[in-house]
């Protein structure tokens, strides 16, 4: 029997990382906010990887720091192990990455949860999305309680509609043994939605009291850990990765039981993840390649758990278990959970605006795995948005967005819109046309002042961060204008650091400007050099060294600005419009964009049908 349980602003379904994000911002903007998950014991639960950040993910776990949400500070609480990706390859792809302990991660987000003002959390399976007026009007749990709200933000991760795969064994099931999520799905199948099924996978867990650690190479932390969160201390760097490597017996294995893989078989229908296949995927796609190399990661501090990166399986149990001890230091490993591939239900996210809100449902925001993407910082940075709009909705304020110019977030969120995704959607720096600019070190710079605006970030940290920028930029005029002469003291550093001495009198920053030659080195002849902590001395290095690549990216965010600011009316029947080519007309009339920037990033859109469109819409302003 359905009964009325209770009234908030906001509910955020799920309570992983994009669930997490949406249902802090919300509460600390001040709406009244529950945030329902399927198990409470899972709450900021690590299903696969014990790690944040990577390769762009860094960025933007940096990107929802400096906006005023929780990932960054969670991490470097719960952190065993801190590196920096990328230092051989420059500042624009240099990328934060933390290992850690996922029971100290959960307990973190836990308790942000829980003393959160304005926010209740409950354990129940949300089995529809209740509308009023064709808006959202709130939602009904599988036992019957229904809960009235103004904004919902659906936050399922892989539990909706859920299925795990261990060769097999096939169990309607969501991640880490927990049940699914499967009532929802009809729901939205009712409201319309293009529903579809994606899939990921996981490797097995090991005992690492049955590993030999001496046999494979050690992998540690930077020596400097700077962590994730802009002002804080530096976490810990207390763990040990080790690096191994799969060879031809391990690949001979795998080869004669595809029989047995669900991956292979057609029993799996979802569609998996190209930049993280699993190791059946790996075998048989690189049939030459005589290695593969394995990470084992520590899952916590207090636990001999460790995950076998690289090694995601499907395969039986028993498989996995015989391929895993032909792999050096593995010879006689002990299995503590086997690696599974799981479908999940997902929409596809062209059905949704910049704000991660529903064109079709007024007040209805979906983020995370739901939208096509994959990782968790792709769902923390959607969660994040969606919650702040959510919150913007019920406060009738205007949406709040991200252009790709402002970061990585923004490029997700419009890859997502704008493109969609036809497998899970992985972030990564080549996505990026602005990556230079949209650096992990300048996040602060560049987004803080507006999470700051939304109440999000305090005036303490506001302040803090302004105090670094003014003493680079202070700086950067002092190496400007202070000259050196080509004398004793300058022309033997010089000599020693491998470059030309000049013929006469050179700016410290001319100096700076060289590759050979870094900030610290030129301290013995700069004696009058402020004090400036790291952070201010790396912003004053990559704004010398990297001046003029900078300009030619301000240049082209300013050109494509023009596009980006123009926007399209939401009633244009693109069919309608002679001057279009067919698959523009229908590309246009299905995506429905926001802006002309927007438009032109559509596949099948060409230039000259954004050339069509701009003297369209001057001939109908013109009216």
């Amino acid at each position: 029997m359905d009964y009325l349980a209770g009234t908030y602003d906001i509910i955020v379904v799920g309570a992983g990382h994009a669930g997490i994000e949406a249902a802090l911002a919300a509460a600390r903007m001040g709406c009244a906010v529950l945030c329902l998950c399927t198990n409470l014991d899972a709450v900021g639960n690590m299903p696969c990887n014990p790690s944040i950040g990577g390769t762009a993910k860094g960025q933007l776990v940096r990107e929802i720091d400096a906006l005023g949400g929780e990932m960054a500070r969670a991490a470097d609480a719960s952190c065993l192990q801190f590196r920096m990706l990328n230092r051989g390859k420059g500042p624009a792809v240099f990328s934060p990455r933390e290992q850690n302990d996922r029971m100290a991660y959960r307990a973190y987000m836990r308790r942000a949860l829980e003393n959160t003002p304005r926010l209740a959390l409950r354990q129940g399976e949300c089995a529809e999305v209740m509308t009023e007026n064709g808006a959202v009007s709130g939602v009904r749990l599988a036992g019957g309680a229904c809960y009235t709200a103004m904004s919902v933000v659906l936050c399922t991760g892989t539990f909706l509609g859920g299925k795990t795969f261990t060769g097999e064994d096939v169990r309607e099931m969501g991640p880490d043994g927990m049940y699914a999520a499967a009532a929802l799905t009809p729901c939205l199948h009712t409201l319309g939605f293009d529903v579809r099924r994606f899939k990921t996978g996981t490797p097995a867990r090991v005992d690492g009291r049955t590993v030999d650690f001496s046999a494979m190479e050690p992998q540690g932390g930077d020596e400097e850990s700077a962590g994730f969160a802009f002002g804080s201390s530096p976490p810990r760097n207390i763990a040990q990765c080790w690096l191994t490597y799969t060879n031809e017996h391990t690949h001979e294995i795998i080869r004669s039981s595809l029989d047995r893989s669900p991956l292979f078989t057609g029993v799996i229908h979802g569609v998996g993840p190209r930049y993280c296949p699993s190791i059946e995927d790996k075998v048989v796609r690189f049939p030459d390649k005589q290695r593969h190399q394995l990470f084992l990661e520590p899952c916590g501090e207090y636990t001999v758990e460790y995950y076998v990166q690289g090694m995601s399986s499907s395969l039986p149990e028993e498989i996995q278990v015989a391929f895993l001890r032909t792999i050096r230091g593995l010879e006689h490993v002990h299995v503590m959970r086997p690696g599974y591939a799981i479908e999940y239900d997902c929409i596809d996210p062209l059905e949704l605006r910049h704000s991660l809100e529903s064109k079709r449902v007024p007040g209805l925001f979906f983020a995370g795995q739901i939208c096509g993407s994959s990782g968790y910082e792709e769902a923390a940075g959607q969660g994040l948005i969606a919650g702040i709009n959510a919150a913007l909705r019920v406060q009738n304020k205007p949406q709040f967005t991200l252009k790709r110019s402002d970061g990585y977030i923004g490029t997700l969120i419009d890859d997502l819109v704008t493109r969609g995704t036809n497998e899970p959607y992985r972030m990564m720096t080549s996505r990026s046309e602005y990556r230079l600019l949209s650096r992990q070190d300048n996040a602060d710079r560049r987004l803080m002042p507006m999470g700051h605006a939304l109440g999000l970030v305090s005036a303490g940290r506001l302040a803090a961060m302004e105090k670094d920028y003014a003493a680079a930029e202070a700086e950067l005029i002092r190496l400007r204008t202070t000259y050196l002469a080509p004398d004793a003291h300058l022309r033997p550093l010089l000599e020693a650091l491998g470059t030309a001495v000049p013929p006469s009198g050179v700016s410290l920053l001319e100096l700076l400007r060289r590759p050979e030659i870094g900030y610290n080195d030129l301290a013995p002849v700069d004696g009058n050099r402020p004090p400036l902590s790291p952070k201010v001395i790396e912003q004053v290095e990559i704004e010398v060294k990297y001046e003029g690549y900078i300009r030619r990216q301000i240049q082209d965010i300013r050109e494509q600005s023009r596009l980006e600011e123009k926007p399209l009316p939401e009633d244009i029947d693109y069919l309608s419009i002679p001057t279009l080519r067919t698959e523009a007309r229908q590309k246009l009339q299905r995506i429905r964009p926001e802006t002309l920037g927007q438009a032109s990033r559509i596949s099948g859109v060409s230039p000259a049908d954004i050339g069509a469109l701009t003297v369209w819409l001057s001939h109908q302003q013109s009216k």
